[in-house]
């Protein structure tokens, strides 16, 4: 069942679906991809679906690289269309990100960025129509206060894995990430499961009683293994 994506064949299905969708399609398959506490950083914040360029942020005296520096060399190693992902061990009292990277982002073609921590310079992002999603926003520089551990390297969001190239998903819900081996196989139950519930909806609107609707496609099992509606 699991296949090789075709990268933009499949960022264009997901874009259809939300993470509501694909965490569902996630649990079907046992797969840990749902970091909580991490959301889009303002109400207008668009949704954003690409593969992982990655950036891990230590406190300083763990790492010697400047922050500012790796994370201008992990923005330059990705490609138009991913997901700028940054580790900062869920820290909400160092900036993680600012205007001049988000700049960079959108100018070399990134979709957006994903922070397990806060940032500042929202009012930019706005501006550059970049969505980030994050833990909250702060106003000091991230200059003197982390220290880059590297990029294009595995990190952590949440405590859930992310590698370069895995499936960033991230919208008003939260996020998902999805192992980029299985992308073909989550898609799959996504997209079922999204239909199952589009079909109790249309049930409920012509009259159906909704716990029949519900009962009818055994909606609590819908996740375990070998169910069928």
């Amino acid at each position: 069942m699991s296949t090789q994506p075709d990268p933009k064949h499949m960022i264009a299905e997901y874009r259809m679906l939300s993470t509501a969708n694909v965490s569902d399609g996630l649990d079907r398959l046992g797969i840990k991809g749902c970091p909580h506490g991490i959301g889009p950083l303002w109400d207008a914040c668009a949704k954003i679906v690409g593969p992982a360029a990655t950036l891990k942020l230590v406190p300083v005296g763990q790492a010697t690289e400047s922050p500012v520096l790796g994370t201008l060399e992990a923005i330059k190693l990705g490609k138009p269309g991913d997901v700028l992902v940054i580790d900062q061990a869920g820290r909400m009292d160092v900036n993680s990100y600012g205007g001049v990277a988000g700049f960079t982002t959108r100018h070399l073609g990134l979709a957006g960025c994903v922070i397990d921590g806060v940032t500042r310079d929202i009012d930019e992002y706005k501006q550059l129509n970049l969505p980030v999603f994050g833990k909250g926003f702060i106003q000091q520089s991230i200059r003197n206060r982390c220290a880059c551990a590297g990029y294009g390297i595995e990190v952590q969001l949440g405590g859930v894995p992310v590698k370069p190239g895995d499936l960033i998903m991230a919208d008003e819900n939260g996020v998902c990430v999805v192992p980029r081996d299985k992308m073909a196989e989550v898609l799959e139950f996504a997209k079922l499961f999204k239909s199952i519930e589009d079909s109790v909806i249309e049930a409920v609107r012509g009259g159906m009683d909704p716990v029949t609707a519900h009962d009818r496609v055994r909606y609590d099992m819908m996740t375990a293994a070998g169910y069928k509606p």
